[in-house]
């Protein structure tokens, strides 16, 4: 029996996807009141329980020889930061202390490039492109660098048999959240992005990054981190092939940081008297945006035979799947 957190979302449930494509005997794990519309039609065992409650965890983990660990709260803005670093660090530990306890013998952990350091001029990062937590920026960020420091230090000293994955930048079907990214395309086809900043993506089809969970979990090593990433391409690329795509004209506007600021403060600030509504701009997303975030995959590609499509694959796929389903026109 395989145990995948987060199969409700994006990457979780293109993971899931994947297991049960090949016949794998799949058990979820899925929140109270969570929505369920990617994982309602694949034939696994759902499990409710929480990171926050060890006693669920174990009675998902029982039985259970391997354990995909993908679920985090992912939002670049948040009203409060206290239940994200609850969901992505404490209960990242609750997890692997409750694996360790249920004996499962591998686990593939979902970090994030966000943990890695880099030149951000265009140089593309590696996994020894080593940070320290002062330079994550925003509570996702830190919360991420924090978990994996946590896993890092279950595998030194209990053993915990874990490989880690960082997936860059996600794009395909079924990102029914959406994530900033797919809000980021919906917004470009929908031409609801006049001007655009001087920064870069490394993006990825999502089913090439669950593909590349199923290989760390059968080629990678315990302890070691692999980049499961794509085509590097700057925002103003990414930008000129969604228009290219849909019949538009691309924005040719080019904002500097500066600008966009003031923009974000006050979309967050309204955002804030809005019940919680997530801002469109936010600040921490012009803060990284500053940076390049170009990544590098061969040793992914090199250890555990990852081989990830072109960009264009992806965002036509994510396109497609947000127009069948009402995003966008």
């Amino acid at each position: 029996m395989i145990l995948v957190t987060g199969a409700t979302g994006f990457v979780g449930s293109a993971v899931t996807r994947r297991l049960v494509a090949r016949g794998e005997d799949v058990r979820v794990l899925v929140r109270p009141g969570s929505d369920c519309r990617n994982v309602e039609d694949f034939p696994v065992e759902q499990v409710t329980g929480d990171l926050t409650d060890p006693h669920s965890l174990a009675r998902a983990l029982r039985g259970c020889r391997t354990l995909f660990h993908v679920a985090a709260d992912y939002r670049l803005w948040v009203p409060r930061p206290e239940p994200m670093y609850a969901a992505n660090v404490e209960g990242t530990c609750n997890l692997m202390r409750s694996a360790l306890a249920e004996g499962v013998a591998r686990i593939v952990y979902t970090s994030s490039v966000a943990t890695l350091g880099g030149a951000g001029d265009g140089r593309p990062a590696d996994e020894d492109s080593t940070a320290t937590l002062a330079q994550m920026i925003g509570h996702y960020k830190r919360s991420k660098f924090l978990a994996e420091a946590q896993v890092r230090r279950l595998v030194a000293e209990a053993g915990l048999p874990a490989v880690i994955v960082s997936p860059s930048t996600p794009v395909g079907p079924c990102d029914v959240k959406p994530t900033p990214t797919g809000r980021m395309i919906i917004d470009g086809v929908s031409g609801r992005i006049p001007a655009y900043v001087d920064t870069g993506l490394n993006l990825v089809h999502v089913d090439d990054v669950a593909e590349g969970h199923l290989l760390a979990c059968e080629r990678g090593k315990v302890g070691e981190n692999y980049i499961l990433g794509g085509e590097n391409l700057t925002l103003r690329e990414i930008l000129q092939a969604i228009a290219s795509m849909v019949g538009q004209t691309p924005p040719r506007l080019r904002l500097p940081h500066a600008l966009v600021l003031p923009v974000a403060w006050m979309s967050e600030t309204i955002a804030r008297f809005s019940e919680g509504k997530e801002p469109r701009v936010t600040l921490d997303g012009v803060r990284m945006s500053r940076k390049y975030m170009f990544f590098r995959c061969e040793k992914a590609k090199r250890e555990l035979g990852f081989h990830p499509r072109p960009a264009e694959e992806a965002l036509r796929d994510a396109i497609a799947w947000f127009r069948v389903n009402g995003y966008c026109p």
